[in-house]
């Protein structure tokens, strides 16, 4: 795969991440008040969201290994701090069971802040 394309792969993938964790934020956080919303398909989604940070680390982390590029400070910070993130999410989950659809709805959201402030790190480096 071409650098720049690798490259590419990661700030397109960044929109995923934003987007994905938004829309599951605040599907969780409106099936916390409607439960018709509550469903596998709500977790399914969430999962993949989350996992779609996972992907955006790992791209970032490819690219700065193979192209020894300097990123701009804090970038990769706020990716670490997401992953970091979805391991307190998911630690919570049994000690908030009668709140977990507030704690996926806000951590999607906070999810999605990250990305959004690496992106624009990112774009200022």
């Amino acid at each position: 795969m071409l650098a720049t394309t690798l490259l590419e792969l990661h700030k397109s993938w960044a929109w995923i991440v934003i987007i994905g964790n938004a829309m599951a934020g605040v599907w969780a956080l409106v099936a916390h008040k409607n439960v018709s919303l509550r469903s596998r398909a709500l977790w399914w989604f969430i999962g993949l969201a989350q996992f779609a940070v996972f992907v955006q680390v790992a791209l970032g982390v490819a690219v700065v290994n193979r192209d020894k590029i300097e990123y701009p400070a804090f970038h990769a910070f706020y990716g670490f701090v997401a992953i970091i993130a979805i391991a307190i999410i998911y630690s919570y989950r049994a000690q908030l069971k009668s709140r977990v659809y507030l704690l996926y709805g806000f951590g999607g959201l906070f999810i999605m802040g990250l990305g959004i402030r690496a992106v624009l790190v990112g774009q200022a480096g």
